[in-house]
């Protein structure tokens, strides 16, 4: 169980979401898509097109060549007793494929989409079937949701502990928004919830399904929105894995120039602990993300080992600041207050 932290206008965790569509497409999965805000079939048509083999070998080629001429720009600026330290490799996956790599610019073709069996979810038509019901003390638009989530695995063959007669699947589950108003949830409009359990018991439930069958579920919450922190520790503490994306849209870091290159933070909260205590902790704790024009990537986040004279005195003054409220990992964080020496 994914559960991402939206950023606060929802377009680079949209896409991610997107992103783990269409990898369930390209390795034929079956897909299950539920959401109350957008229907279904309409973020299906949106998934982005998988690059071919060549075509993923020239778009890294040519980053690779502009990120080649951008360090023979920076041999000409920085320091000579720094130029011989090792550097660090910007992102772990420059070089070795992983998975597959998509074009956002455009749209999967539809003969691939078809090609997997989908299912889907849309709050508006399920509620108006059916008069509302309430079940297991939850709202009516989770239970309907849990119900359907019950019946395709159980139907479609995904039970672990039922055995199946036909060739084993996947089933990628895809929720989008949970937790929000168009859910029939307050938890997003109130400190004090009239009820604060249904989101909890909901993940709850889910997890049980996914543990119990070969599925894998990816959710995004509005969290911003979520005013009790307590429901977010909850939530937290019912999931696997827990990413937030904190965009840098209509905040001040958007216009400061020691964060040109990135579009946003990436914090990976939790780290799945699946058959053991404790996870695997990475070394890496300082992750950004930028869209081009082509691709997102996530990379390690390094702020400039020079500040230029376009950056305002009171920018070198809260740097430090700024610095740590990243993260707790910075490979160097100045104690002073003035500027960051590296």
């Amino acid at each position: 169980l994914v559960f991402t932290e939206e950023d606060k206008y929802g377009l680079y965790s949209n896409l991610l979401f997107k992103y783990f569509l269409a990898e369930g497409i390209v390795c034929g999965h079956d897909l299950f898509v539920a959401s109350a805000k957008e229907h279904p079939d309409n973020i299906l048509k949106e998934l982005p097109a998988p690059l071919l083999d060549d075509t993923y070998r020239k778009e890294l080629g040519d980053e690779a060549a502009v990120v080649n001429s951008e360090d023979f720009q920076d041999s000409m600026k920085i320091a000579w007793r720094y130029q011989n330290l090792p550097k660090m490799e910007t992102s772990p996956t420059t070089y070795t494929k992983f998975g597959h790599y998509y074009d956002i610019s455009k749209k999967m073709p539809p003969e691939l989409c078809q090609s997997v069996k989908r299912h889907s979810f849309y709050l508006h038509e399920e509620l108006s079937f059916e008069p509302k019901m309430k079940a297991w003390n939850m709202n009516s638009g989770y239970a309907r949701l849990l119900q359907s989530i019950q019946r395709i695995i159980s139907q479609e063959g995904f039970d672990g502990s039922d055995p199946q007669k036909k060739q084993r699947n996947v089933l990628r589950i895809g929720i989008q928004s949970l937790g929000s108003v168009l859910w029939g949830d307050d938890v997003c409009c109130s400190d004090t919830p009239e009820d604060p359990h249904s989101l909890t018991k909901f993940l709850y439930v889910l997890r049980g399904l996914l543990r119990k069958s070969l599925s894998a579920c990816i959710i995004t919450v509005p969290s911003h929105l979520v005013q009790n922190k307590a429901i977010m520790e909850r939530v937290t503490n019912l999931s696997d894995m827990v990413v937030g994306l904190e965009s840098f849209i209509g905040s001040e870091r958007e216009t400061n120039p020691l964060y040109k290159d990135y579009h946003g933070l990436v914090h990976v909260r939790q780290i799945p602990r699946l058959n053991s205590l404790i996870c695997d902790v990475s070394d890496t704790k300082d992750l950004a993300f930028r869209l081009k024009r082509k691709l997102f990537t996530i990379e390690r986040l390094h702020l400039p080992p020079d500040l230029s004279d376009t950056v305002s005195r009171a920018s070198k003054q809260d740097l430090a600041g700024s610095a740590k409220l990243l993260s707790s990992g910075c490979s160097a964080v100045a104690m002073g207050k003035k500027h960051l020496d590296f």
